[in-house]
This record gives structure tokens, sequence and C-alpha cells, in this order.
């Protein structure tokens, strides 16, 4: 054939096949017209996908069907359509969807793996991590210790401007390190700079428009170049990185007392090395190193980032957390875990904090595990569910004005902290942060260290401070400098 007809002939296989993809099989929610190959992606305002998510509600009601390039995806809207999902069809909305830039430079991991597999690691990861401390005494302990570096970084800026980036993630990501390494790094080790380096410069790629289109379209980005490719690299750095530690712990492993979680993968990689289809292997341990390492440190530090810059814009606000602090706490002792409950000014702050940023508005996709009757609709079998989780953290009757930063919504009329069932920025489910009791630790206890020692100062006008966090598709912290002065 001359080379127009067979160009041709491959668009439309490609056309057709992107149709019939499209078309799935069952009674899907409705939602707006898509085309071939691209979706819906003229439709939506691929800037602010939170938005148009929130307009398409508007006219289609809490569930509804979008297509990003020829990926199908049903959106969950609301606090009941999300519950609903999540927790009463919970097994059924349980597998997680696809995140092609993670599936190629990882692998398939805890957040990113599905079935029997996925559910035999989680319990694992989560036991193994139990063990070693997160959300006891042990992990406590981890993290005031890295609060007592992080005051004393602080100190010596000396009320010169700083940006906070780096400070918090090295105190959030050692505290990681000391669970999965067995120990914390100095700040200054050449290694341990390296490990930083590699994870802040690829969740700043994450981020870029070029990787969202990597996820939306796999197959076409994957011969772009661009910023994108340069994630690739990044990982197997990482994989690299990881790996050191790993052969370095195989070494010197003593199977009756494992030091962490390393150790005690290695240990249970040992007892089913004869069984073929085990998932417990090196390479599986590289990629739940790795994972723990994106979960656990990306999103903590930037919700503390987000939260002194929350504090500055309302001094009013710190002022209330620094007398709480001082009449709870004192300036000598340091602050610990059992002082939250006698801190619901403090804890409102942290919790009102994470739900006015809603770190992840779409959620982290599902997918379904089968044919899925949901309501008055059949999903498809490997759908992308996005349960968007700031639909329910921005709902107006649990939290009126929810566009304003109030720590009210979540203090009663006696000034006693309240509990909400619409806080969910850990997801809900059989799929939510396997961290999240630590991640609760770690900003707790890091962000009352801070304001027990300091009072946070910007450099321009509080009134000016430009709070508005959005991306693409998640609400990660703008680059902001500060000064803090000793109290």
């Amino acid at each position: 054939l001359p080379p127009f007809y067979t160009v041709m002939c491959i668009s439309c296989l490609l056309f057709l096949s992107a149709w019939k993809k499209m078309s799935g099989s069952g009674k899907l929610p409705p939602g707006p017209i898509a085309f071939p190959i691209i979706g819906n992606a003229l439709q939506l305002n691929m800037k602010n996908l939170p938005q148009s998510v929130r307009e398409l509600s508007e006219k289609y009601g809490p569930v509804f069907t979008i297509y990003l390039g020829s990926e199908r995806v049903v959106v969950l809207y609301g606090q009941e359509a999300v519950k609903e999902a999540l927790i009463d069809q919970g097994d059924e909305f349980s597998d997680r969807g696809r995140m092609p830039v993670f599936e190629r430079g990882i692998g398939t991991g805890i957040p990113m793996g599905n079935g029997k597999p996925w559910k035999q690691l989680r319990q694992f990861t989560l036991t193994t991590l139990r063990d070693f401390g997160m959300g006891k005494k042990s992990s406590e302990e981890r993290i005031l210790e890295e609060a007592h570096f992080l005051v004393e970084r602080l100190k010596n800026t000396h009320r010169r401007p700083f940006d906070p980036t780096l400070f918090l993630t090295h105190a959030v990501a050692n505290v990681i390190c000391s669970i999965v390494f067995g120990d914390r790094f100095d700040y200054e080790d050449e290694k341990f700079v390296t490990l930083i380096n590699l994870i802040m410069e690829s969740r700043k790629i994450q981020r870029s428009p070029w990787t969202e289109l990597y996820n939306f379209f796999p197959t076409l980005m994957h011969y772009i170049p661009g910023p994108h490719q340069r994630i690739f690299k990044l990982f197997e750095e990482l994989r690299k990185f990881v790996l050191e530690r790993v052969e370095m712990h195989r070494e010197s492993l003593e199977p009756s007392c494992p030091r962490d979680f390393i150790d005690a993968f290695l240990i249970k990689v040992k007892q089913e090395q004869h069984n073929r289809q085990s998932e417990f292997t090196t390479e599986s341990l590289l990629r739940r190193t790795l994972d723990l390492f994106f979960a656990g440190t990306g999103t903590t530090s930037d919700t503390l980032k987000h939260g002194l810059k929350l504090l500055m814009k309302y001094p009013e606000i710190q002022e209330k957390v620094h007398e709480e602090i001082d009449c709870v706490i004192g300036r000598s002792r340091r602050p610990c875990i059992g002082d939250r409950t006698q801190m619901p000014y403090t804890d409102a702050v942290v919790h009102e904090t994470q739900r006015f940023i809603s770190l992840a508005p779409l959620g982290i996709p599902r997918a379904v595990t089968r044919d899925t009757c949901f309501r008055e609709y059949i999903i498809p079998k490997g759908t992308t569910i996005f349960p968007v989780l700031q639909s329910v953290l921005y709902d107006s009757k649990e939290f009126p004005n929810p566009e304003q930063f109030n720590p009210g919504h979540f203090l009663d009329e006696n000034g006693a902290f309240k509990k909400s069932d619409f806080f969910m920025p850990f997801s809900i489910g059989k799929r939510s942060c396997l961290g999240e009791a630590l991640a609760r630790m770690e900003l707790f206890l890091l962000l009352t260290t801070v304001l027990q020692n300091f009072t946070l100062k910007p450099l321009i006008d509080h009134k000016d401070i430009d709070i508005t966090p959005m991306t693409l598709t998640s609400n990660a912290p703008m680059s902001y400098q500060l000064i803090v002065i000793p109290r």
C-alpha cells in the first residue's frame, strides 16, 4: 500500500480501538460527550481539573463519567457518593487506578498494586511498620529527636529570611529513614543530601503538566521528549540508592533480631525463597521502600509548609496557638502526643490546615475490581474512579464558608475539639493511607515544637500573602520565605 493509505488505515484502527474502549459496556453514569483518542481534554480545564470536575458535578450530579484520553473515569462527588463507594462497597472499589508514570518508573508497588498480592504486601507492610513503632511511643521519640534538630537549624537562621522547604523535607524524611533504614542521617551526609535532591526533583516533575499528560496519554508521551522523561532517570537513581542500603542490610542481617523494615522484609524474602509465586523478592522490597519514601515524605512536609504560611497569613490564629502552647506545655519541656487532647485549638488548626489545602483534591485514583452495580449504573471492571476528596473537605453544610481558613470548623460551641466524618485527607476504606497514624503524629509534634520556640514572620504584609495552592491535580504549596523569631 502507498504510505498515505497505510497512515489512513492505522489512523482508522486507532480511532476504532479508542472508540470501542470509550463506549465500554453496561449503563455508565452520564457525562459530557467525549471524542476518540483525546476524550474530554478539550472540555476540561487541565490547569485546574478540580474546578472542572466541580462544574461537571453541578450539571451531571454526584456520579458521572469523563474520559482522560481514552481512559474512562467515573467521578464520585460529595461525601455520600464517596462513602458509599469506598466504605459500603469497599471490596468493589479497592483496586488502584492506573498511574503510568509510577508503573514505568517504580513498578507495581503498594499504592499501585491490585488483587491478592497487593493485600499480602499491604498487610505485611502495615504490621511491620507498627512493629517498628509507627504511631507508637518509639515513633514519637523519633519525631521529637528530629524536631530538636529542626529547631536548632531554625535558630541558626539568625532572623534572616529563608525558604523552609528543605528544612521540613529533611526532618520528615529522616523520620522515614529511621523506620526503614534503622537510623537517621546527618543533614550534611552526602548520601542523605543525594537522596533528598532526588526526591525533591522527582516530586517537582511529578507536579508538572508534562507528567499529568503522560498519565493521561502514556502511549503518546512515551515517545515525546520533554521534562517528563527525566523522572525515569531519577527513579533509577533512587532504586540504586535503596539497593545499596538493602545490600548493606543483607550483609549484617541477624534474622533473630530485625532492626528495621528492610531487615524484616529480607527475613520474609528468605523464608519464601522456594516459593516461585512469592511476592516477597528483592525487587519488591525496592518498590516498597520507594513507595514509603514518596508517600511519607512529600505529603507531610507539604502540609507543614502550607501550615506555616497559613499561620503567617492569620497572625491572630498563630497567637492563639502560642497561648495554648504556653498554657499546656510551657516553654521548657518538649511537647508530647499526649498533649493533643489538652490542646483543642492547636489540634483544630492542624485539621483545618489539612482540610483547607486539600492536598490531593481528586483523591488517588481507584479502580473497580469487577463489573460493579453502583446506584442505578453499571461500572465496567477496571474503570478508573476519582473519589473527589475536596468535594467532601469543602462540603458547605459540614464546613460553613469552606473557602475560608477557620479552625472553628473543628471546634464546638464550648471550644472543645469536634470530630467530623467529612474529614478524610488520607482517604477512607481499603486504600486509605497506611501511614496516617505516623503523619498525624508528625504534623502535631513538629508544628507544635516550631511554634513553642518561634514566632513566624512574613516578608510582606500578612494581608498580601497568597494562600492559593493550586496545580493540575494536587495542591502543592508555592515557594516562599519567612523569618523565625525566637520566643
